[in-house]
């Protein structure tokens, strides 16, 4: 189930983030600003901000298989729609049309994750889950730029079209849904309180983990989106080699997320080490904003740090939000999660591209580090988790 977790979302986050590799296309050969390239890349997130809540909804009411399954066939029809299309206007349209569908794996794939691992492994067993956004973005970046450059923009949207098909076929074929507690009647509430439990309502936990994550997620999308650019139009670096700085940094990233998993498993807290992670991306996108400055060879390092930091914090929030929801909230409070998150990061490709232009890099990457900032006095204090209903 953890294997099938990892493919399902890896293979949706390779359609994602695949329009994000085409910007320096976009931008240099179809005469494309930075702003209306940023856009385009983030059409697939807008689409699943759209749907992330409507997935986790139906996959509390139906289960996780068939919701997996389909929205992944879903995402390959539309990736190869999007390979075919004619125009900005087309190509956006089935961006936008395959994030809403690639958003069933987001709101699904973890309860399968947390429904099968008890919580002293969940740590490590979400870490490994949350493997699969940098793996996405480590795919599509080894694979994206060189293909579009080569042979165009519709063999470099082959890459998801084949992933997430054959991801729907595998998961169609071999996920079981996590077993999950009869609903109670009325009586029965006060003798399992799990099943009366509404987090939004009885407490602000969800709310305020919500909110972290949704200004942590400035920062990451910051580096994977504009990193890639930043490389190649301001330090020259070549094309491929500016793709297998950004690819071994998901890399890198994605091991990270084991790392502070396993961490978490071994000191018994999700938040204590989100608030770690909130300080360390401060400060890296500080030093990110001074290797932009200087225009350094080392930047490059810099980069891979910043992306392994920036991502870290994903893992930790997921499992908490899971584990504060309860079985039967689980669905739609980690669609909502994935909801703020996207939203935000669909904000950061036009709004930072716009601030690029406006003022440059460095100051871009400062004023990006201000979000994890705000974000370090909302992270709730373990001692908070006394109300939940265990």
């Amino acid at each position: 189930m953890l294997s099938l977790g990892v493919v399902a979302q890896a293979s949706s986050t390779v359609f994602v983030s695949a329009p994000a590799f085409l910007i320096p296309l976009l931008h240099t050969e179809r005469g494309l600003s930075l702003a209306q390239a940023g856009l385009l890349a983030s059409a697939p997130t807008l689409g699943m901000v759209l749907t992330l809540i409507a997935w986790g909804a139906l996959s509390d009411r139906i289960g996780e298989r068939w919701v997996i399954a389909s929205g992944l066939a879903l995402t390959a029809l539309a990736a190869i729609g999007a390979a075919f299309a004619s125009g900005y206007l087309g190509l956006g349209a089935f961006l936008l049309i395959g994030g809403m569908a690639s958003a069933s794996p987001n709101a699904a794939s973890g309860r399968v994750v947390v429904g099968w691992f008890p919580r002293e492994r969940r740590g490590l067993a979400m870490g490994i889950r949350q493997m699969c956004q940098p793996l996405g973005v480590a795919v599509a970046a080894v694979t994206i730029p060189v293909l579009a450059s080569s042979a165009g923009i519709p063999a470099a949207l082959a890459v998801p079209a084949v992933l997430t098909g054959i991801s729907a076929v595998l998961c169609a074929i071999w996920i079981v849904d996590p077993p999950r507690p009869e609903r109670r009647t009325s009586d029965e509430v006060e003798a399992y309180p799990q099943t009366g439990w509404n987090p939004y309502r009885s407490t602000s936990l969800l709310w305020r983990i919500h909110g972290v994550s949704i200004l942590l997620v400035v920062p990451q999308f910051a580096v994977s989106t504009f990193g890639l650019v930043w490389l190649v139009t301001e330090l020259g670096y070549p094309t491929l080699a500016a793709g297998l700085v950004i690819g071994g940094s998901q890399f890198v990233g994605a091991v990270g997320r084991i790392g502070v998993g396993v961490l978490s498993d071994r000191v018994g807290s999700r938040l204590g080490p989100l608030r770690w992670v909130a300080v360390s991306a401060a400060v890296v996108m500080v030093l990110m904003a001074v290797a932009a400055s200087l225009g350094a060879v080392w930047a490059a390092v810099i980069l891979i740090v910043a992306a392994v930091v920036t991502v870290a914090d994903n893992g930790l929030a997921y499992t908490s939000v899971a584990e504060i929801a309860g079985p039967f909230w689980a669905g739609r409070a980690l669609g909502a999660q994935n909801t703020g998150q996207f939203l935000a990061a669909s904000v950061v490709g036009p709004a930072l591209g716009g601030l690029i232009a406006l003022v440059g890099f460095p100051l871009a990457f400062a004023s990006v580090a201000l979000c994890p900032l705000a974000a370090i006095p909302l992270v709730p204090r373990d001692r908070e988790l006394a109300i939940v209903p265990q």
